[in-house]
């Protein structure tokens, strides 16, 4: 377990890997950015949740497999544990299914390790930027197949919706709660809590799962076009 004690506006990124070896490449390119900083490392979920509380990370890049644990178990502790704190899960494996399973779980993105460092760093970005962020190939399998489910089309939703409830369903579909998205929006939870229920009306979603799923995919479609 290591922490960093820099106080800084920068962008703090707790790195989660079993992997010293990755871990110190992943610090290497985070430090020659100027407007982030590694504020502690972690090889398994307990060192992870124990640094959470410490190290006050904005975001976390987690890998799939951990040393003696389940990377997505982490990255749902964290969801629940720590709802403010951005999830990238970064994993040898690059397929979609594996990076549908990541957002399922909880995550803001998902990224291949056969990625090039450059690519690894506007994952990065683009999380922190409240983006959702998949590799362009996994991202156009996921929407094919999507598609292919009779779910709804792009050009539906953006026409059925209001520009306010277009916002409410982005952000849905980043992970945010009801009270996250009342922040952003500077409006009261029960009128999010209103907007939901016209957009599960609007679209014909039957519930929470439902409508988290589809927003999921609309930002997926919407990111990689």
């Amino acid at each position: 377990m290591k922490i960093s004690t820099e106080h800084t506006k920068k962008a703090r990124i707790l790195l989660v890997d079993d992997h010293p070896l990755v871990r110190r490449a992943l610090r290497q390119a985070i430090d020659r950015e100027e407007d982030m900083v590694v504020c502690g490392e972690a090889e398994d979920r307990d060192e992870a949740l124990a640094l959470l509380t410490i190290s006050l990370p904005n975001m976390a890049v987690v890998d799939l497999t951990l040393k003696s644990s389940d990377g997505l178990e982490l990255v749902k502790d964290i969801r629940r544990k720590h709802p403010d704190v951005l999830t990238l899960v970064l994993s040898m494996h690059n397929e979609s299914f594996q990076a549908v399973r990541s957002i399922r779980a909880g995550a803001n993105g998902y990224i291949s390790k056969q990625e090039a460092p450059h690519e690894v760093m506007e994952a990065v970005r683009k999380v922190l930027r409240g983006e959702i962020y998949w590799p362009p190939k996994a991202a156009a399998e996921t929407v094919n197949r999507l598609a292919s489910s009779g779910f709804i089309q792009n050009g539906e939703v953006a026409g059925r919706l209001s520009e306010r409830e277009l916002q409410v369903f982005e952000l849905i579909g980043v992970g945010s709660t009801p009270a996250q998205i009342a922040a952003i929006m500077d409006v009261e939870v029960t009128t999010v809590d209103t907007y939901r229920s016209r957009i599960k009306g609007k679209l014909g979603l039957s519930g929470a799962k439902e409508l988290r799923k589809e927003a999921i995919r609309w930002n997926i479609a919407r990111n990689s076009r």
